[in-house]
């Protein structure tokens, strides 16, 4: 049993018995429902008889003490409830591993989508985003903008090469600290009515940034507080020292001014706290987790968390603030005791005001705490990929250089399944530039293609990619691999795929920008076959030209006479066999052009019409 059975076969062990402990914790949970709803009959009736046995006094006392089973069973039966939260997310979390190490795609979270611009250079042609894709394998982050980052990172143009290499010492880093991960998951999860949603951090931003009006109602606090104690002074004299009663005309007043200029600025406040509470309830639970935690051997990680570890700097003590005002609002919620406080003192107007106080103090502060979560979030994503697939991927070695070069052993597709993935070796230099890939239908070639694009962004985010070993210099990415017309713009499929071509020449000779790698799967697919031929010469041509790497995938078996031609140009292939009326496929990389075609015998196994021996 290999490194990544023997994981798997932990994680569904740890699955088993999260399922046993939940089904025991929900049959207590229902059984404390049963006493729950006994104890409190009980309860009453015990009272109603000592009611009618011995009267009022005795029935307070009597009713009382008969309740105290009851309010104990409502603390425990929270606290089961709790446990049986905490270990569904947990079980959650351990099916999801599970799924991702099996691709099994219908148990995992369903995919994120964010918007990518329609000429990206290879967003759509190498699956990295969007249904069954490499970011929904890899994306376990609960907050919205988590999941958006690592989307970002996957589809960077440009990846800054001290970012890259700071990001990738965390992610190694954060691999290594399974405890800490997921912890981290668990306390944003807790806090999410919907588990199966994602928190969205923007939507907090813009109401803090929305503006408050602190200022515009400090002169009214003032105004109201000097009045509430012109009132209590007057009233103490109409008391104790026979003062006409002058305090009635201070309330009238006060009334009046409460209600005309008061009542328009305090009638958001309860949806404001409710709002504010509602979305500080996840972060309350991060942040603390993350203000507790003891980053001694993580160092990576401490270095990016130093704001949680900070006395004043601490999130901890702003959202203490928030709740204090939380507080004083909810008192206010009782219709007769928010007259009553009203009345003494202008306590809406009080915690308006500190709430926007607070709502300024949170708009300087929580993007530089969220931008940390999220930066978490998204490594950790990279590092559970790592975790999840033991003894099958490397630490790409990422190093400028003053020629271009890719070179990966064992290189393969992440969202092929292991006991199918077939890895080959790659290396693309000075030398050898250009692969020209010929070989039969199905044999390998497009996912060879996506292999090496794939494993080149997980590289440029951050993150391990499948390989026994994997090293490249800083390239550009450029995909032309899935192409496709569009009815809404009027572009045939043969003008999108020249339209496609036309933009990957022009990147490849960019000046002054870094080498191209491009990936390109049959050129010109949308004409004929002479036209094709003529137009494939003359691009791959203009290929070898340039200073870039790259793979091209074709059925055309003349091109490969290229080689011949065309420094920088080599011809490898892949094979096919026919076995039992089978086609059989062994996914390896040859070298050479290939010396065989099946397209002939796919239509013949498939039981199509022949007009030609195919014997």
């Amino acid at each position: 049993m290999n490194k990544k059975d023997q994981r798997l076969h932990l994680l569904q062990h740890q699955h088993t018995r999260l399922q046993k402990r939940l089904i025991l914790l929900r049959q207590r949970s229902d059984n404390l429902s049963k006493w729950r709803l006994i104890l409190f009959v009980g309860g009453i009736l015990l009272g109603v008889g000592a009611f009618f046995q011995w009267g009022p006094v005795v029935w307070l006392g009597v009713t009382a003490v008969s309740l105290i089973p009851f309010v104990v069973s409502v603390v425990v039966h929270r606290r089961v409830d709790t446990a049986v939260t905490r270990f569904a997310i947990w079980q959650e979390m351990k099916q999801a591993h599970i799924a991702r190490m099996t691709l099994d795609w219908a148990n995992l979270p369903a995919a994120a989508h964010f918007p990518v611009p329609a000429e990206h250079p290879f967003a759509v042609d190498l699956d990295l985003v969007g249904e069954f894709s490499l970011h929904q394998l890899l994306d376990t982050a609960v907050s919205l903008e988590g999941s958006q980052k690592l989307h970002s990172w996957l589809l960077n143009q440009q990846p800054e090469a001290e970012v890259v290499q700071a990001r990738q010492a965390l992610v190694r880093e954060l691999a290594q600290q399974t405890r800490f991960r997921e912890r981290l998951n668990l306390q944003a999860r807790l806090a999410i009515e919907d588990r199966s949603g994602q928190w969205a951090g923007q939507q907090l931003l813009t109401w803090l940034q929305a503006g408050s009006g602190g200022r515009s109602l400090r002169p009214l606090l003032i105004a109201l507080a000097g009045l509430a104690a012109l009132n209590w002074l007057l009233f103490a004299g109409y008391q104790f020292w026979q003062w006409p009663p002058l305090w009635l005309g201070s309330v009238l007043l006060y009334g009046v001014v409460f209600i005309t200029l008061g009542f328009q600025r305090t009638d958001t406040l309860f949806s404001d706290v409710m709002f504010l509470t509602d979305r500080l309830r996840v972060l309350n639970g991060v942040f603390a987790f993350l203000e507790a935690w003891r980053f001694g051997k993580m160092p990576q990680t401490a270095t990016l968390c130093h704001l949680f570890l900070i006395g004043e700097e601490r999130p901890s003590a702003h959202i203490k603030k928030v709740q204090r005002v939380v507080t004083g609002v909810g008192l206010r919620q009782n219709w007769l005791l928010g007259f009553v406080l009203n009345a003494l003192l202008p306590w809406d107007i009080y915690f308006a005001y500190r709430l926007d106080q607070c709502r300024t103090d949170l708009a300087a502060q929580l993007p530089r705490w969220l931008e940390v979560w999220f930066e978490l979030e998204a490594t950790s994503s990279l590092a559970t990929f790592s975790y999840l697939n033991p003894g099958e991927l490397a630490w790409p070695i990422l190093e400028a250089t003053k020629s271009p070069n890719l070179a990966a052993t064992r290189l393969g597709h992440p969202l092929i399944p292991s006991p199918q993935r077939v890895g080959n070796e790659v290396r693309l230099d000075e030398a050898q530039a250009i692969y020209l890939i010929t070989g039969s239908n199905m044999a390998g070639k497009s996912s060879l293609l996506r292999t090496i694009g794939v494993n080149l962004a997980l590289a440029y985010a951050g993150g391990p990619v499948v390989a026994q070993s994997f090293s490249a210099s800083w390239l550009r990415l450029f995909a032309s691999i899935r192409v496709a017309d569009s009815l809404n713009d009027g572009f045939s499929f043969f003008y999108a795929e020249v339209r496609r071509l036309s933009q990957l020449l022009t990147a490849l000779n960019d000046v002054g920008e870094r080498p191209l790698l491009f990936l390109i799967d049959e050129i010109f697919r949308g004409t004929n076959n002479r036209e094709r031929l003529i137009g494939s010469r003359a691009y791959i041509q203009a290929l070898a030209q340039g200073s870039g790497l790259g793979a091209i995938a074709t059925h055309d078996l003349e091109l490969v006479q290229l080689a011949d031609e065309t420094a920088r140009l080599v011809n490898v292939h892949f094979r096919d066999d026919v076995m039992n009326g089978r086609m059989i496929f062994d996914y390896k990389l040859y070298p050479g052009p290939c010396p065989t075609t099946n397209a002939l015998k796919i239509m013949k196994l498939a039981g199509l019409p022949m007009t030609v021996e195919t014997d």
